[in-house]
């Protein structure tokens, strides 16, 4: 799986027939073969490719609402993270600490389950899972194995290509019926034979009647914060894994005179090494990209690097594309302090998309649901 824009568009348009009725009948059948899902996410992840992108893509071809609903999904979800921040903060904080028995065995796929070891070799293999898959795996995790949430949420973040704060966080705490309090999503045998078309029938293996995960009341949204006005004259365009398409940041007013890509060690903590490859290939084929684009020089940095450059630039003014809450926005905390030690400024430019789409998470996404007509309607415009 090639980390470019133009591997992330030509799958987008080959699988642009597809978001229709064969989305819509096959997308929740893991056979195996995948033909029914559009296998986008790591692009879109990394916006190497855009949600408009892909929306604008579907409406044009008679596509499914179904699937439409399923890329306004991610965008609740960075919403509702965006609009709680403690909760991504409380998630990585339970991951520390001796592991628990049993840990090894289902990272490794040793558990007797059948169908959940198959996942986790796909899944350590591949860097993907289909999304009901995904779901099995999961709830299996929490509800036979008794294992905590927080370490499979973080076990997928540190195996999944399209490993992303938001998603991955908040669908665990959905399996677990505790982002939907009392709801959770149980894996059944018969539906994992069903959906899997006879692949797996994991009868008499699976807790199919737990109990409810005891956890506290979601917290209320807080004030959304805006994003900042791109600042006139000469800039440093500092990039990040999760906006990937500089191009459309909307800079045309600005002078760029340098362009840097953040590159951090991992999400919070280490990553298989297919992930790191894929975030580092992503970001070089982005900062190609911009270099042409902006005709400014493009380098990779680390952190700790991020305040020299800027000053050896000599701006006053450092762009950024805005990041969500996840390890990149945790990441930017120090580099900001350090900036301001120069007296450089950093600037979060915030996409019209999520402007619009963020706050508007403040509930469930039967809520947020309701506000999608009026979203797509927009679509008609150039929203980057």
């Amino acid at each position: 799986m090639k980390a470019t824009r133009a591997e992330g568009l030509c799958r987008l348009r080959d699988f642009t027939p597809r978001m229709g009725g064969a989305y819509a009948v096959g997308r929740n059948f893991d056979t195996g073969v995948h033909a029914d899902v559009s296998r986008l996410s790591p692009y879109v992840r990394h916006r190497l490719v855009t949600e408009r992108e892909v929306v604008a893509a579907a409406l044009g071809a008679g596509g499914s609402q179904k699937f439409i609903d399923e890329v306004f999904w991610r965008s609740y979800w960075k919403g509702w993270l965006q609009l709680r921040p403690g909760v991504w903060d409380a998630s990585r904080a339970e991951v520390s600490g001796a592991p628990p028995p049993g840990l090894d065995a289902a990272i490794e796929g040793r558990t007797g389950i059948t169908c959940f070891d198959a996942w986790a070799r796909e899944l350590s293999e591949t860097g993907w899972l289909h999304n009901h898959a995904r779901m099995w795996f999961a709830s299996i995790w929490i509800f036979t194995l008794r294992l905590p949430w927080e370490l499979g949420a973080d076990h997928f973040l540190r195996h999944l290509l399209d490993g992303d704060a938001a998603s991955n966080t908040l669908s665990w705490r959905w399996v677990a019926g505790i982002q939907t309090r009392g709801k959770p999503y149980v894996a059944l045998a018969e539906n994992i034979a069903r959906f899997t078309q006879g692949r797996f029938n994991p009868v008499g293996q699976l807790d199919e009647n737990p109990a409810a995960i005891v956890a506290p009341e979601p917290p209320p949204p807080s004030a959304f914060a805006p994003g900042d006005a791109v600042p006139a004259g000469r800039i440093a365009l500092l990039l990040h894994e999760d906006d990937l398409h500089p191009e459309s940041l909307g800079l045309e007013a600005a002078q760029v005179v340098g362009i840097a890509g953040l590159t951090l060690p991992g999400r919070g903590a280490p990553v298989e090494p297919a992930v790191a490859a894929f975030t580092k290939a992503a970001m070089s084929d982005a900062l190609a990209r911009a270099s042409l684009h902006f005709g400014a020089t493009a380098e990779s940095l680390a952190p700790e690097a991020v305040a020299d450059w800027a000053a050896r630039l000599s701006v006053a003014d450092v762009v950024m594309p805005y990041a969500p809450v996840g390890w990149v926005a945790d990441a930017m905390v120090p580099i900001e302090a350090a900036l301001a030690e120069r007296g450089i400024r950093l600037h979060r430019v915030l996409r019209a998309w999520d402007a619009a789409c963020w706050p508007l998470a403040t509930k469930g996404f039967f809520a947020f649901r309701e506000h999608i007509p009026a979203l797509i309607e927009r679509l008609t415009h150039d929203i980057p």
